[in-house]
């Protein structure tokens, strides 16, 4: 019980902290320092490194299939599979000596719980970063859900300001 204790003490410690962070510096833990984020600028990096900048996926994706569009469609997604799998790699090293992980992969010799690990991994991060992006933050992560709670109307936040309207028409 002693440990119990220990550890939900940390966690409010943790949540407290989190909160005055916010207060003081804003949104620094999504902006930051949240392993979506990271993940998801990485991901979106490779797309724009393949595809394009938005308007040339736009119209990537308005053009018939060609060999063009099937290479830098498939292009984008092999990008983002092999970064996957080092990333499933990479934590599954956390918990398995990593000399000992990278010579089982060279012989493609991992045991069945290293194969799951590491693709269970890789498929998350595959489809949070490159699927779901900020849908994980909308929908998913709980501090966009306390977000709210933490400011007021003097509270300074980059915003539409409806009341200035939109000086470039309707």
């Amino acid at each position: 019980q002693l440990i119990f204790g220990a550890i939900f003490t940390l966690v409010v410690i943790a949540a407290l902290l989190l909160f005055f962070l916010t207060a003081i510096a804003g949104r620094v833990w999504c902006g930051y320092s949240c392993p979506q984020t990271v993940y998801t600028e990485i991901f979106m990096w490779f797309e724009q490194r393949i595809e394009g900048d938005r308007q040339a996926r736009m119209r990537l994706d308005a053009a018939p299939w060609s060999a063009n569009k099937l290479l830098r469609k498939g292009g984008k997604q092999l990008a983002w599979w092999a970064f996957a799998l080092v990333t499933g790699f990479t934590f599954v090293g956390y918990f398995v000596p990593i000399h000992t992980l990278a010579a089982e992969a060279a012989a493609l010799a991992f045991t069945p719980w290293e194969w799951f690990w590491v693709l269970f991994y890789s498929g998350a991060t595959y489809g949070n970063a490159g699927f779901l992006r900020e849908q994980m933050c909308k929908y998913i992560c709980p501090y966009a859900r306390f977000q709210s709670a933490l400011i007021d109307k003097d509270s300074l936040i980059i915003t539409y300001d409806a009341a200035r309207g939109e000086p470039r028409g309707s």
